[in-house]
This record gives C-alpha cells, structure tokens and sequence, in this order.
C-alpha cells in the first residue's frame, strides 16, 4: 500500500512539473548547421552545438541522429553514445558538470593571448622558469 501511495505522488509530482514547465517534444541532428534542435512543448526551438555539451563532445554525425526523448520530456538520450542531457539544465545554460564546465572554461582561459601574458612567458623562460617567490617582501 505504501509502495503505491509513493508511486501516485512521484506522478503527479512529474505532471505538475511537465505542466509548469516546457518539455521536449521532438529532438533532431541538424547536419547543415551542426547543432542538436530541440523542439519545446512551448513551440521554441532551443539549438546548440554537440561540441558544447558533455558526453557528445567527440561524437560524429552518425552517432548523433538517433536522439529518443524521455516520457517526461526532461530528458535526452543518445542511444550510440549512452549520454544523456537535462533538459531543465540545458534551459539554464548548463551543458555538462559543474567540473565538466570549469574544465572547458580552464582549456578556454589558457588559449587566450594578451601583452602581459606573452611578456610574463618570455621573462619566465628567460630566468629558467617561473620566478622564485621573494619570502622578505612576503613578510614585510
């Protein structure tokens, strides 16, 4: 008896939520402009590149058109690929772990070039690395 008191709150706890907010009705590979589409219960489509997202990062094309749809609408799977993606966080701009994005904004940070940056690198390697910190000058 229980068991069923808990499964009917869980679903109308999902109807709630699949009602108060959008929902995945269809999700497709567009291989013309290389983005996952994902059609919305409230009719805007939400479009982003699979290099962005974790778990598809490194997929090809094959592997990405088949793209099934959860019973909620929540959730996106690639068969292929065995990765799933959030819809809910997806909305939110988040495309992966938060170690997952920090990771990738790292990679992102250390591409950048600046003056400062190219002057550091040439006085570090001209000393034979990076300077030693000054321990008096800490102190004081």
């Amino acid at each position: 008896m229980e068991q069923n008191d808990q499964f009917e709150a869980a679903n109308r706890r999902g109807r709630e939520l699949r009602a108060a907010h959008p929902h995945a009705v269809s999700a497709r590979y567009d291989r013309r402009i290389g983005r996952i589409v994902i059609h919305l219960s409230t009719g805007l489509d939400i479009a982003f590149s699979p290099r962005d997202a974790q778990g598809i990062e490194n997929a090809t094309a094959a592997q990405l058109n088949a793209i099934e749809i959860s019973p909620s609408g929540f959730g996106i799977h690639f068969p292929a690929l065995d990765a799933d993606l959030y819809l809910p966080a997806l909305l939110e701009g988040f495309l992966g772990s938060r170690k997952w994005m920090a990771s990738r904004l790292g990679v992102q940070g250390g591409k950048s070039k600046s003056a400062a940056k190219a002057t550091a690198a040439k006085r570090n390697g001209r000393l034979g690395g990076r300077p030693r910190k000054n321990l008096i000058k800490a102190v004081a």
